[in-house]
This record gives structure tokens, sequence and C-alpha cells, in this order.
């Protein structure tokens, strides 16, 4: 499999580590030779520097051979043309790209990306796709993660585990004993920043971060095993009016007419913009981190505060300022991996990464064949699959047990129709069911065989 990456960014950088890790041929253009030297340093891809929305760099870069492009860059209109071109004149089968303006993605204009027109088959629009995971998180207080799976009968779920967690160091296998008709199974389990796949003896402990599997039927029960019973926000404050926070606050008064909003924006004509744009919420102009404005906003008694400006440390102070004036929650938007570490101390309850989000967005559309979707755990740790299993697959016919899973891989769910089967030792998976599959970063090649299908990318 032959890829070229436009743009040697976070989110280029990340999707050649996840691809070129599978054995594909990878080319990364960027402008910046330091770019390029880092990434070629870093890892087994080839670095062009130039333009990537040159001609003569896309031949350089082998798009005449080449099966798909994904353009990244920092610019929309270079993401948009290395596409034309390489349709135009590489005739590249598959072409991704990243764009930001809201302007090219408003329905008014909805056949521009057409094959008749400037033809890109996948679109990803990291701010839609940041809002609507933040919108997933408002709907589940309590999770730091969630993602539907299997058209929504299957849900991934992230959770902090605190001291008031009633399940705590209890072996995962007495769950199944204690809560017999509780459908979950928990895949993956970060502990003091390493991941692992966890075995029936392991147990969760305070300062974990788990991910589980559910029926999605089971959510509200799963929380309140886990000791997350908090009730769905009513009184909501966003912090930063830009995309981000126009698409979220949109999304809020359309689908959750019960939430009072209100908007912090400290550019004024930004404020105006998004006031007009917004029927029922309150738009405030005014520093954040100014105590007065968090007052006027009602911080005391808000539930929620969601911190997503284009500043990382305005985010991150006014999600403490908030928390410390009465706020419950805060959910915090940063871009710096180098804060991670700090986070779980400073009290911030879910952090939303725009670069882990729009990769794994990527990474759905990437992977072909019998895949349904890939979503990323956090920072590499691993791929929760959702795949049809063949008749010819490993996986059929045979007890879970006896299937020989590679290591670092787990079984989540299994879908039967409308039916969700969540697996034990003895079920048994047939041909045709969706099934649900973390698997750790470095087992990905390995549960190709487990659906007698190559999890390539075509």
């Amino acid at each position: 499999m032959k890829v070229i990456i436009c743009g040697a960014g976070q989110v280029g950088f990340n999707i050649a580590r996840y691809l070129s890790s599978e054995n594909a041929d990878i080319t990364v253009i960027d402008q910046s030779r330091e770019l390029i030297e880092k990434i070629t340093d870093s890892l087994d891809v080839k670095g062009l520097v130039g333009f990537a929305s040159h001609p003569d760099v896309l031949e350089s870069a082998g798009a005449a051979d080449a099966e798909m492009v994904i353009a990244v860059t920092y610019a929309d209109e270079v993401n948009m043309v290395a596409c034309q071109i390489c349709h135009s004149i590489f005739e590249v089968p598959t072409k991704i790209a990243r764009v930001r303006e809201q302007s090219y993605l408003d329905p008014l204009w909805s056949d521009l990306f057409s094959r008749d027109h400037m033809p890109i088959d996948v679109i990803i629009s990291p701010e839609i796709e940041v809002a609507k995971a933040i919108e997933r998180r408002l709907q589940l207080p309590g999770a730091f993660d969630v993602q539907p799976l299997a058209d929504g009968k299957v849900s991934l779920v992230g959770l902090h585990c605190t001291e008031d967690t009633p399940v705590i160091h209890t072996p995962l296998r007495q769950l199944t004993a204690l809560f017999p008709d509780l459908h979950i199974v928990v895949i993956g389990i970060s502990r003091e920043g390493q991941g692992f796949v966890p075995t029936p003896d392991d147990d969760m402990r305070v300062g974990d971060d788990v991910y589980l599997v559910a029926d999605t039927s089971h959510l509200a029960r799963t929380m309140a095993v886990f000791g997350h019973e908090e009730k769905e926000a009513r009184r909501v404050i966003i912090v930063g009016g830009g995309n981000i926070g126009l698409n979220l606050a949109t999304a809020v008064e359309n689908n959750h007419p019960q939430v009072n909003l209100k908007v912090i924006e400290v550019d004024k004509r930004r404020a105006e913009t998004v006031a007009q744009a917004l029927q029922r919420t309150v738009v405030i102009h005014g520093d954040a981190l100014d105590t007065e404005i968090l007052e006027e906003a009602n911080a005391a008694i808000a539930e929620t505060v969601i911190a997503v400006s284009n500043d990382d440390e305005v985010n991150i102070l006014t999600s403490l300022l908030a928390k410390r004036y009465g706020c419950k929650r805060a959910v915090t938007l940063i871009n710096k991996t180098s804060y991670g570490p700090l986070i779980g101390t400073l009290g911030i309850d879910t952090v939303v990464s725009p670069r882990a989000i729009t990769v794994s967005t990527i990474l759905q559309h990437v992977r072909r064949g019998r895949i349904r979707s890939v979503h990323s755990l956090s920072e590499g740790f691993g791929e929760v699959i959702e795949a049809e299993a063949l008749e010819t697959s490993s996986l059929v016919g045979v007890p879970i047990r006896e299937a020989r899973l590679p290591e670092g891989v787990i079984v989540g769910a299994i879908v039967r129709g409308n039916e969700v089967i969540i697996p034990r030792g003895d079920t048994i998976t047939r041909a045709n069911d969706l099934v649900v599959i973390f698997a750790r970063s470095e087992a990905v090649k390995k549960v190709e065989k487990l659906f007698a299908v190559k999890l390539e990318f075509f």
C-alpha cells in the first residue's frame, strides 16, 4: 500500500506513525525541512521538502502509483489542490483532505467536492469532529471518552476510577458473578501512563483510566456500577466562540433544548458573529480568565465548563478557575501533548485532543475490506476495530477461549442482527456477525488472521 501524506505536523506525523507500523510505503511532503527531518529520523518513512500542491513535488513523491493521498497541511486550499492534482493528473484512487474553513463545508455548496468539481473522497473537519466528540461526552457525564459502535447498539466508554468507584480492587472475573446481567467487557486499563489489556485476574485501582465496551441499553447501570452517576448538565459554559465553540453551541441548541448555555468569547467582533448565529444562547464578550466575567456567566452554579479556545493555557487556567468557583466538571481542549502528564493532578475531568480525534477519524476511512470502523484510544494505546466475521475466519465456529487470540487482543462485543452478545469464554462467533475487537497497537496486524481478510486499506 503506497500512501502520500501532505503535511508533517502533529496530525500528519501520527497518521504516518500508525501506517508505517503496518509496513505501508509512506512518503510525507512538507515545506518545512525541520519537520521532514524530524519525521524521517523518528519513523520508517520517506520525506520530501516542497509544496504539497505542486505537481512536480507530488510526482517526485510517487503520486503516479500511489493508492491514497491524505492531505493534512495547515492550509485548506493546499489540501484541496493537492487532491485535485492527484485526481486529474495522477488518477490516485482515494483522496482524503482536512478542511477547516466552515464556509467550504456549508450545505449550500455540498457538491463542491463531487467527482465533477473538486474530487475529494473524504472531507475531515477537525472542528466538527471535536464538537461531536464533546457533545457525546455531555450526554454521558462521568465518561472521558464515548464512541458509538455497531450503529449505536454498542458503546465504547472511557471512565476514571476514583475512591468512590465501588468495583476497585475487584478481579474482573468477579464482575460477571457480581453483575451477571450487566453487558460489559473491560478491554483496556491505563495505569500511570502505561496501557495494558487486562486478564480476568487483573483488578482496577484508584487513578486508573478504564476502557470498556457496553451494550448501549446498559450504559446508565454501567455508570452506576463504576460510581459515576453524574446527572446530565443543565447549565453549561463554553469558553471560546471559534469554530469548535460555535459548532458545539449549535448542536446543544438543536439537540439539548433543556440546557441553559452561555458562551464567553474574548474577541468582540467574533462574539457578535456567534450571538447572531445562535438562538437561545447568551454570548458574553470578555476574557474568561477575568473573575468578573466568570461571575457574570454564573460559573458557581454551572455543572460543566467546556474550554475550547485556541490557547491551551487559557483553556487549562479557565477550567481550574471555574472549578474553584464551584463548577462541577471541566472539559478542556488541549493540543500540546507535553501537558498530558499534568492534567490528572490538576483536577481537569476530561481532556479533548483535536489531533487524536482527527487521526482516529482519518483512520476510519483508511481501513477497508470487512472493517466497518476504527477508533484509536489515547496516544497509540491501541485500536477498537469493528469488523464483519467471514465464514473463513479462524474466529468463526469455535469458542472464543479456543480461538487463539493474539496477545494484546480481546473481543469486546458481538452483534448478531439486533442482538448484542457480550462474549464469554464459551461464546461462539458465527459468520456475518459484527465483532468489536480491541487490539494493542503492536497486535493490529495479527488481527488480520482472525477475519481471514487482511486489515489492509483495499
